[in-house]
């Protein structure tokens, strides 16, 4: 691996020590040059840090301790957007250099002597064309060597300034002067654009006082050391705008990570609260219920209602342990969903069967419209939310009979659950049910959601309640939360 070679100069860097091993940059300018990948060997055997340009990504300084001043912004660990913005504004500057010297250079070279002056001042020309058109053609392999060797830019100021003291202070050679400070704050920040800008001004000030005799010389040198001096602080101010930008782009990846994290947690949480409602909790619920029976029936006599009791008690634990496994293993491995389709009719029957044999209470099913056929997902979905409507006009509405209604249209489909219950107050509406512990409701509402529908609680025709839900004849959205999730053991105390 070659070596970044080239003058230290230390009033120029701090360069800070590398803890990890070098890596090669796979962007950018860095890529085609070793002494901009940080490495460099010591006779330990360590890699270190090189000049400033030598460092992490692309070679600019990392870290708090690689600025030149102590008010450098640092670079910021993902700095490619950041680093193509400043080797264009780079390559802007060489590209103004490079149409001031060759605007100027004729200016030098009327000016100057025959003989050996004539020849330096042509020169110190075509090397400044020949670098800038190098540095705007090919910075991708040029740039690194700028960055790590502060000392190209001294060769490049001193071709410059036989250019101005030749061509004097009124020419357009003038303002190829003020490219040297702007680019020393691009590349080597507060203390780098100070030393820049100073050697340029006292350059000026000889090119002053070898062209005092001419009117308006000064006023000229006045005004370009006036524009060399507000080019190395903007250059280092944009410098700085960069990096601590791009500093603040990435700690906003970050918390945009850390937020999208939680609330994939959140929408875990509560679908795994919804499954344990609709699942385990109404089972357990039904095995208390058997279990009180079998109590209440255990001074009798009779065998055959204390073994009826039993059965129900037994088939009511294997059923409980039954969902605890495929609860658990639907968190160990991702069930996928979407892929087949789901009759929703179909299931619908199933369901409203099963519940009419567990529960005796008779169920009707209506079908009106197309033969809906929906992803797995939408399926799951709408029979956990008609499972826990039937659920609770059992359980609460002490109903008599009850109807599942499914109504297709060209859109969406309807699913409505009505009883001949006691229905619910008046003054409840669905948002209060959810907010005052009614977390069968609230898991309703949040898979409706998920679904890109929604759910209403209306008076049933019949006299009790109604369940209406809706969903569109589309792909599901991503889950949502929309009330905070609840844990488990809450849901469970609450079925």
């Amino acid at each position: 691996m070659m070596r970044g070679r080239g003058i230290h100069w230390p009033w120029l860097s701090r360069p800070p020590r590398l803890r990890r091993p070098p890596q090669r940059p796979r962007y950018g300018w860095a890529q085609r040059h070793p002494a901009s990948t940080g490495e460099r060997h010591h006779p330990d055997g360590h890699a270190g840090a090189g000049h400033p340009g030598t460092q992490a990504s692309a070679g600019w300084p990392q870290g708090g301790d690689a600025g030149y001043l102590a008010d450098d912004a640092p670079a910021p660990g993902s700095v490619r957007l950041q680093l193509n913005a400043l080797q264009a504004l780079c390559r802007q500057a060489f590209a103004v250099r490079l149409a001031a010297i060759a605007v100027g250079a004729p200016f030098a070279m009327s000016n100057a002597t025959d003989g050996p002056p004539r020849y330096a001042v042509l020169a110190a020309a075509v090397l400044g064309v020949m670098g800038s058109y190098a540095m705007l053609r090919d910075w991708d392999r040029f740039g690194p060597r700028l960055l790590a060797h502060p000392t190209l830019m001294a060769v490049d100021l001193t071709f410059g300034a036989i250019l101005l003291l030749t061509a004097s202070p009124a020419s357009p050679l003038a303002y190829a002067t003020v490219c040297t400070p702007l680019l020393a704050g691009l590349l080597y920040g507060w203390r780098g654009s100070g030393v820049f800008t100073g050697i340029q001004l006292i350059v000026l000030l000889t090119v002053f006082r070898a062209w005092d005799h001419r009117p308006g010389a000064g006023a000229n040198t006045l005004l370009i050391a006036g524009f060399c001096i507000g080019a190395g602080i903007i250059g280092v101010t944009l410098r700085n705008l960069m990096f601590r930008f791009g500093t603040a782009s990435q700690a906003l990846s970050e918390a945009n990570s850390r937020l999208a994290v939680a609330e994939a947690v959140e929408s875990e949480r509560a679908r795994l609260a919804r499954e344990m409602h609709d699942s385990v909790a109404k089972t357990l619920h039904g095995l208390a219920l058997a279990a009180e029976a079998l109590a209440a029936s255990a001074d009798e006599q009779d065998p055959h209602t204390l073994k009826r009791q039993a059965t129900v008690v037994a088939g009511a634990a294997r059923r409980a342990a039954t969902e605890s496994r495929a609860l658990l293993s639907d968190l160990r491995r991702h069930t996928d969903l979407t892929s087949p389709h789901g009759d929703v009719l179909s299931e619908l029957a199933a369901c409203a069967g099963e519940f009419e044999s567990r529960t005796h209470l008779p169920t009707t099913l209506i079908h009106e419209g197309d033969h809906p056929t929906v992803p797995r997902t939408t399926a799951h979905h709408v029979l956990a939310i008609v499972s826990e409507a039937l659920e609770n006009a059992h359980r609460h509405a002490g109903a008599t009979q009850v109807t599942v209604e499914l109504n297709v249209s060209d859109t969406e489909f309807t699913v409505r659950i009505q009883d001949d219950g006691v229905g619910l107050p008046p003054e409840v509406t669905l948002t209060d049910a959810t907010k005052t512990g009614h977390f069968g409701l609230l898991g309703m509402t949040e898979r409706a959601a998920s679904l890109g529908g929604h759910i209403h609680l209306n008076p049933s025709p019949q006299g009790g309640a109604e369940v209406a839900v809706s969903v569109p004849l589309a792909h599901p959205r991503a889950p949502s939360t929309p009330h905070a999730p609840h844990t488990p053991q809450e849901e469970a105390a609450h079925a």
